[in-house]
């Protein structure tokens, strides 16, 4: 099994100097239970599905399983998804050799920037650039699958 060990940051300043690459996401949940979700996701022209499982207590690490699908496939997936979508576009920024995913929400979610590292292993460090705010590893609020049903604009 893939296990995925995440940190999770609020962005307070200009990310934008430092991406090299940006991708429009849409995504939607068939299953948005903590114990699973199942996440339909096209990111640009490309379709995926993926499954997590439920976190550690600290929120750091969980399961994770994801595999390309055709495009169409993903497109009517998110047909049948639960209420709500995620609209976002991920910017890519290398740090030190280390690649932040920072995640500039629009829709429901609009003024909402979040970053995320993935490491190797717990207990890793790591450079944080200056516009990296508050922690917010294990907010549940700021899951993906929790902004689907309480969006950003209703905090």
């Amino acid at each position: 099994m893939a296990q995925e060990i995440e940190h999770k940051f609020l962005v307070k300043g200009d990310f934008k100097k430092d991406i090299f690459k940006s991708t429009h996401i849409i995504q939607g949940y068939l299953s948005s239970v903590p114990e699973r979700t199942v996440r339909i996701r096209v990111k640009d022209a490309q379709g995926f599905i993926t499954i997590k499982g439920l976190g550690t207590d600290n929120g750091l690490s969980r399961y994770e399983w994801e595999k390309e699908i055709p495009l169409e496939e993903a497109n009517a997936l998110l047909e049948i998804c639960e209420p709500g979508v995620i609209d976002k576009v991920r910017h890519l920024a290398n740090i030190d050799g280390f690649i932040y995913e920072v995640d500039e929400f629009h829709g429901d979610n609009e003024g909402l920037t979040v970053a995320e590292l993935e490491v190797e292993e717990v207990g890793t460090t790591f450079s944080k650039p200056d516009w990296l705010g508050e922690e917010v590893t294990g907010q549940a609020k700021y899951y993906n699958s929790m902004l689907m049903k309480n969006p950003f604009k209703n905090w």
